[in-house]
């Protein structure tokens, strides 16, 4: 699978080389450099070289958009500061902390076991008793050990219990302390824990002395026991930091004007947009001629399974990559610009206009798609521009397919624009971003922008790069066209035969998918030739003898094939585009002028008739539109010459001309397969016999006086 899988490729790689010529790789590698600099000279500014204290010799502007590390890292400090004290301050963010409960529990046996030392124990017939603890001794203990202070009569209330009742007094208070340290107790509500302390020793109703002896050693060691939350904290702390917007230091702003003193903070802002690099990131660099190289490489693939013909065209080739290189420019001139608008107002739906235009809309849909991604680079990776020059570009695309006059360009435009408008909105609140939304008819503007550059830009293009464009043959069809004024007038049977084949040849066009209109312009247009001599052409001889009867065949031959040279020369003179010319050259191909040829034989017993002499120079039509148009024009010409012609004589004639062109080698050029040749008879067919409808006859007796005189005689009968 692997060795299958290498020979595919290799043999791709051969096809690759054997159909391609030194122009298109040239052609190709000038596309690649040319939109690589491009890209490399708008992402890696070349860094200067300044210092603190200097004074500054030019304006130093942000060559992209960065950002403001300093500001930006205040701005997260301020956040996490002003989230710590608004956490501090809210309950939420605090948890019991049982080390504090611990604590106290463990206080409180401390004291309640140095004042039981206090007590006296009863006295029985065991010697050695301890005797207690004065009370003096307890005092500076407890203040000693405890940092705790008890009035002496406190004290002597408690040490003169029993040890029973000690016990009790002990139990009672441990469990109403540890009960009050079982709640949370914030620092600002420590008062209220202490005073709810005091209201249950009350409730228990001990005696007075040991109630205010409870009370005291309750309130001193009752203390807060929450504790921040410190997981919590940092979450609600990171979520503060994230949400920050990054201060930003926007494409194309001064950061330090000619003349001023290089400050410190200056050069913490140069640094932030690169510009103090002494020389080029050459990772970005390789990046950037990688990403140009695949996307220009699968630009290729794609035209050489689709459109391959646009590769082996060096002029259409040019005019792919001179649309890419110009329509990046524009787009860095507008990403430049210190206005934040003006990136949405770049008219990005060019390329779509001009190469479906031009080229077709295969061409323009992948052009369309490498430029989005271009123009999301050059951006600063802005998905919203790339995702609006891609919807921009296809729209107008899917606009201007059919086109029938340059107002049409316009209407693009408008559609264009309203579908900006509508996704800049649509974005704008789906991000919530209200720039976006603000600057929404910048997308309309930006349409129109568009349809107007490319109605000026057209012309142009088509006359460098010699490619007619549907708006320029739809400018030639016009029958006010000076050349078809003069056809109509000076040879109206030339100019009626043009039109009937002009029809022929559009129907058959689209029944075989190729271009109609092209096919009908250059039937208008074939033999305006015959201007020069129309009289010797017999659809113009009307009432007059043929001049042919009286010369010579070899003679006549050369008046008529000349026409082909007459019909150039005009071409030139009035400047038709090649797609129209080449009708003009090739519509009678390598024919030979049969009337002529027989009647030179006929005259000429010894057979020294040389064919060649009376055929027509050629070249044989190359490509489907011409080829039909040959057709076309044999097929007006022949069915013409039919006595009371019907579908059956019609078909058999049509078909008899395509197969004898075919037999004859004429069309070994023209890309026709055996399947189109069966479409175009059945479309030859169909439009000649509609143009033999049947009509009412009138019985040839009947004349115009007849009829007059039945009108006169039933009025008199009326009468």
């Amino acid at each position: 699978m692997k060795r299958k899988s290498k020979d595919s490729f290799l043999q791709f790689r051969k096809r690759i080389q054997e159909q391609s010529t030194f122009k298109q790789w040239l052609l190709g590698g000038i596309v690649f450099v040319a939109l690589a600099a491009i890209l490399v000279f708008d992402a890696l500014p070349m860094g200067v070289m300044v210092e603190v204290g200097q004074v500054a010799r030019k304006d130093l502007a942000a060559p992209i958009t960065a950002v403001n590390q300093r500001k930006t890292e205040e701005r997260k400090e301020e956040a996490a500061r002003q989230t710590l004290l608004e956490v501090s301050e809210d309950p939420e963010y605090y948890v019991l902390n049982p080390t504090i409960v611990l604590r106290v529990e463990e206080n409180i046996t401390g004291v309640l076991n140095l004042l039981r030392l206090g007590v006296a124990e009863e006295m029985g017939e065991e010697e050695g008793a301890k005797e207690p603890l004065t009370v003096s001794e307890i005092d500076r203990r407890l203040i000693r050990d405890w940092k705790m202070e008890l009035p002496l009569s406190t004290i002597e209330a408690v040490v003169n219990l029993t040890l029973p009742e000690f016990d009790q007094f002990a139990q009672t208070l441990t469990t109403l302390v540890l009960a009050t340290m079982e709640e949370p107790i914030h620092e600002d509500d420590l008062r209220d824990a202490r005073d709810d302390f005091e209201a249950s020793v009350e409730d228990v109703r001990l005696a007075p002395a040991l109630q205010e002896a409870g009370t005291i050693i309750g309130r001193q060691l009752i203390q807060p026991n929450l504790v921040l939350d410190t997981e919590k904290v940092n979450r609600a702390r990171q979520a503060a930091v994230d949400s920050v917007e990054p201060v930003l230091i926007m494409k194309g702003e001064v950061i330090v004007r000619k003349g001023d003193v290089v400050r410190p903070e200056h050069i913490e802002l140069l640094r932030d947009v690169g510009l103090l690099k002494t020389g080029r990131d050459y990772g970005a660099v390789l990046g950037v001629i990688l990403l140009t190289a695949i996307l220009l490489v699968l630009g290729g693939t794609y035209l050489y399974q689709n459109r391959s013909d646009v590769l082996q065209n060096e002029p259409l080739l040019a005019l792919v990559g001179s649309v890419l290189i110009t329509m990046l420019l524009l787009g860095e001139l507008f990403s430049v610009i210190s206005w934040s608008g003006a990136r949405f107002l770049n008219p990005s739906a060019l390329t779509g206009l001009l190469l479906t235009l031009l080229i077709d809309s295969q061409v323009a849909t992948i052009a369309t798609i490498i430029m989005a991604i271009f123009l999301t680079v050059i951006n600063d990776l802005s998905w919203i521009i790339g995702l609006l020059a891609l919807i921009g570009g296809l729209t107008a695309i899917f606009s201007v397919s059919k086109v029938s006059q340059r107002g049409d360009l316009m209407r693009a435009g408008f559609i264009v624009g309203g579908v900006n408008l509508v996704l800049m909105l649509t974005l704008g609140l789906l991000s919530k971003d209200t720039n976006l939304i603000y600057n929404s008819y910048l997308g309309l503007l930006s349409g129109v922008l568009a349809s107007i550059m490319a109605i000026g830009i057209l012309p142009y293009l088509e006359s460098i790069f010699k490619v007619t464009s549907s708006l320029r043959l739809l400018e030639l069809s016009n029958p006010n066209h000076p050349l078809m004024r003069r056809l109509m007038l000076e040879a109206p049977g030339t100019y009626h035969h043009s039109i009937l084949v002009g029809n022929l040849a559009e129907a058959a066009a689209e029944a075989v998918g190729a271009d109609g209109l092209l096919a009908r312009v250059g039937a208008h247009y074939h033999d305006i030739g015959k201007l020069k001599r129309p009289y010797f052409f017999v659809e113009n001889q009307v009432g007059i003898d043929n001049p042919h009867d009286k010369m010579a065949p070899s003679l006549s031959t050369l008046i008529i094939t000349s026409h082909v040279k007459d019909g150039l020369e005009l071409a030139n003179e009035f400047k038709l585009p090649p797609a129209v010319t080449q009708f003009i050259a090739q519509h009678h191909g390598t024919d030979l002028v049969r009337y002529f040829y027989h009647r030179a034989s006929e005259a000429n017993d010894e057979g020294t008739v040389e064919e060649r002499d009376f055929r027509y120079p050629g070249p044989k039509p190359h490509g489907k539109e011409v080829a039909i148009v040959s057709l076309a024009d044999a097929t007006e010409a022949a069915v013409r010459s039919i006595s009371r012609p019907n579908p059956g004589k019609i078909e058999a004639i049509v078909r008899k001309i395509i197969k004898d062109r075919l037999n004859s080698g004429e069309l070994d050029e023209s890309d026709l397969t055996f399947q189109d040749m069966d479409r175009i008879a059945n479309a030859f067919v169909k439009v000649i016999v509609s143009m033999f409808h049947a009509r009412v006859e009138y019985p040839e007796q009947i004349t115009k006086e007849d009829i007059e005189g039945k009108r006169a005689k039933d009025a008199n009968t009326d009468k």
